[in-house]
């Protein structure tokens, strides 16, 4: 268990310094994964980007991922789900457009900008706080993927093996050092799991990228 997330991103910057990247483009999912991903930056001597998704919940019950919202306004979907509880198509239209405008909402208030970096021969590492279905991370690499970096890195403190193995199929190489068989939730494996404000947020990126390599 991680004392918070602070904690945990420094022992993802042990591991991911250790493999010694070239071109690195580090990307963290906000909020919680900027936390995360500070201690990274800092160690990697790199900035800080952010790659924001948002996640569709279903409109029976929220917690129930049935895909996720790309930084371009398109989305990955579960469609087995989808048919399995009936999801309206009006709601999940209705949805993408409103978890899009806040993907932008994002952007915008952390960068100053929505236009898509630039990855193109990259290594492209994404850092989470943790990954529970991975609807969220998956719209991240598929979104990534489109912009032809030369390797994908997912980095998480945690993450059940079976989302680990899933994803890791679709990347070039994913860093999980803690993959518990008896996983509900990812806040249950961090003792500090506290909401992030987008002032918190904003403050942290300029720090670390003040002090990075430009």
């Amino acid at each position: 268990m991680y004392q918070n997330r602070r904690q945990a991103g420094e022992i993802l910057a042990t591991e991911l310094a250790a493999r010694r990247y070239e071109n690195v483009r580090l990307f963290a999912v906000p909020r919680g994964g900027i936390i995360v991903a500070a201690p990274v930056a800092e160690r990697l001597g790199v900035p800080l980007d952010i790659l924001v998704t948002r996640k569709i919940g279903h409109p029976a019950n929220p917690e129930v991922a049935i895909g996720a919202v790309m930084a371009d306004g398109t989305a990955v979907l579960d469609e087995d789900i989808i048919r399995a509880y009936a999801a309206p198509r009006e709601y999940l239209d209705r949805t993408i457009a409103r978890e899009y405008a806040e993907i932008k909402r994002r952007l915008i208030a952390y960068t100053g900008s929505a236009a898509p970096p630039v990855v193109a021969g990259h290594a492209a590492i994404i850092i989470d706080d943790g990954i529970a279905t991975g609807y969220t991370i998956r719209a991240a690499i598929a979104w990534l993927k489109a912009l032809a970096p030369a390797r994908i890195v997912v980095a998480v403190p945690v993450a059940p093996p079976g989302t680990v193995a899933a994803i890791a199929g679709d990347i070039d190489e994913i860093i999980c050092p803690l993959q518990p068989a008896a996983f509900m939730a990812v806040g249950q494996h961090y003792h500090e799991f506290g909401q992030n404000s987008d002032e918190e947020i904003i403050a942290v990126l300029q720090a670390v990228n003040k002090s990075g390599k430009p």
